[in-house]
């Protein structure tokens, strides 16, 4: 059996640790079985690893399969490797605009998202912010599209040049003081025990209009937002969650008034169009806008992030505004010794040649359909039992649904069928009326599963979408709308249960 990392810990939590309270407790030569809920992603998807290396790890079945884990790891080489311009090396094919260099330049730690930082340079290996172009007028808050990609290019090959010039990005953290006046109904501030101000902060970006390409591009009519990467690890189990569990999740929230609006992106199999009714709910990305992993954050993102074409997505990842305005650039027409017309048809040209194979791009998908989901820690403990039945009595499984059973057919890894699995989330968006959100305004319930590892994984605690919480705590108190009710409970706490809860957060 190939382990790689693991510190099994299982041995250890066997002889130490009682079951979770509603888990069947076995007499086993003196010993207790751990209860379900220790398996955050089921039996066959979670690793006992509490280590820096928690996010990293295969799910059993792929340990325990040579040829499955040859390929698991074949796709972790693929997601860490930086993609160069240099034709013939293996990870060849970058630009001509991008995002990032590597899937790993945007998850440090695999699973984790990055740490906040104070300044948008992606050549900082922390930051793994994505950049948002939308229009604040629109009801949807529709994208830039014309111009802009989805997620925003701040980079590009030369001779080409990237949509905006990063050094004109200007990413600022304000401070918030909420009608409380940042204190819990005990009078404690909302720092105690922290070594930052009383304040609550959140972000706002600004792009300079001299940073922008496109010279009929109005910046002031527009807006900017930032949001982080999204955690990876047990997308898998995600993934193999039925539509008709989801599609009943919506329902049966509808009928108590959440969730007003669309179920996610109900979006159609080409996964184009997320607002077009089709055959899968969406359940990835902030804005629910993916549905199936297939057509997913990394299926996307390997292409989209890095520009890297492949058998199935033989065209580059930008606007025709875009190819248009580099076909006229004058810069790029002498470097390339091509005229307007032949610029123009080679950028978006949908035949180009393919520089990854799909052999590769498979191995990937094992890689990150395979990523498992560290199992809880201390459940047996008094402290953790007690934040386990405040998390119930205060409402918080009104989103964050404690678990799901993964459906019985799930072809693309059949080891993932049939796991009852505990990530903490309805994968449904809701309404935290957040002082500016953003464009994820209406964001997806965050699965806690793992969360508490963060700072062993990556060094921080910092969370929501932004990542303008920097722990549990705060991310609780940005919590408005729908789920504000929640939040009052939380806030009239005494200190200690507030603790309680909070210790079990970092112990699922």
């Amino acid at each position: 059996m190939r382990k790689i990392g693991i510190i099994c810990i299982a041995a250890i939590s066997l002889g130490l640790m009682t079951a979770c309270s509603d888990g069947d407790e076995k007499p086993d030569n003196g010993k207790k079985e751990l209860g379900e809920e220790w398996y955050a992603g089921g039996v066959n998807g979670t690793v006992f690893n509490a280590t820096s290396l928690a996010y990293k790890q295969p799910v059993p079945p792929i340990s325990d399969d040579n040829a499955l884990y040859v390929a698991f790891m074949r796709g972790e080489r693929l997601s860490d490797k930086s993609f160069v311009t240099t034709e013939g090396m293996g990870y060849s094919g970058l630009g001509p605009v991008y995002i990032r260099k590597s899937c790993i330049a945007c998850h440090p730690t695999y699973g984790g998202h990055s740490k906040r930082v104070n300044e948008f340079n992606t050549d900082d290996s922390r930051n793994g912010y994505l950049l948002m172009i939308y229009d604040p007028a629109s009801p949807t808050l529709a994208l830039a599209s014309k111009y802009f990609t989805g997620m925003t290019q701040t980079r590009a090959v030369a001779p080409f040049k990237s949509p905006i010039d990063e050094s004109g990005i200007k990413l600022t953290w304000n401070e918030y003081v909420d009608e409380y006046g940042n204190k819990y109904e005990d009078g404690t501030s909302y720092s105690d025990g922290y070594s930052y101000a009383g304040t609550l902060i959140y972000p706002t970006v600004t792009v300079a209009q001299s940073a922008i390409l496109f010279k009929d591009f109005d910046m002031s009519k527009h807006a900017a937002s930032i949001e982080a990467t999204i955690g990876i690890y047990g997308t898998g189990l995600i993934d193999a969650i039925s539509d008709d569990d989801l599609r009943a999740q919506y329902a049966e929230e509808q009928a108590r008034g959440y969730c007003q609006g669309l179920i996610g992106a109900d979006i159609d199999e080409t996964g184009l169009n997320p607002y077009f009714p089709g055959k899968h709910p969406g359940r990835f990305t902030y804005l629910c806008t993916r549905a199936t992993l297939d057509n997913g954050p990394g299926a996307n993102a390997l292409w989209n992030i890095t520009n890297v074409t492949r058998p199935d997505r033989r065209y580059h990842y930008i606007t025709e505004e875009y190819a248009r305005v580099m076909s006229q650039d004058a810069d790029v027409q002498t470097a390339l010794g091509e005229t307007e017309e032949e610029i123009f048809s080679r950028l978006m040209s949908r035949e180009l040649e393919a520089e990854m194979t799909m052999e590769d791009f498979d191995a990937f998908m094992m890689w990150h359909r395979g990523l498992a989901v560290p199992a809880a820690r201390n459940l047996d403990d008094e402290t953790v039992q007690h934040g386990r039945t405040l998390f119930y009595e205060t409402g918080c499984t009104a989103c964050h649904r404690p678990s799901w059973t993964t459906r019985a057919d799930y072809t693309p890894l059949p080891a993932l069928s049939n796991q009852k699995i505990f990530p903490y989330t309805d994968l449904l968006r809701h309404d935290l009326d957040m002082k500016e959100p953003g464009r994820a305004r209406v964001c997806r319930t965050t699965p806690l599963w793992g969360r508490g590892l963060l700072p062993v994984t990556s060094g921080h605690s910092d969370m929501l979408h932004d990542l303008r919480a920097r722990n549990h705590e705060e991310a609780i108190l940005w919590h408005g709308g729908e789920a504000k009710e929640a939040r009052e409970r939380f806030r009239r706490m005494t200190k200690s249960d507030r603790q309680a809860l909070v210790k079990f957060l970092e112990a699922i």
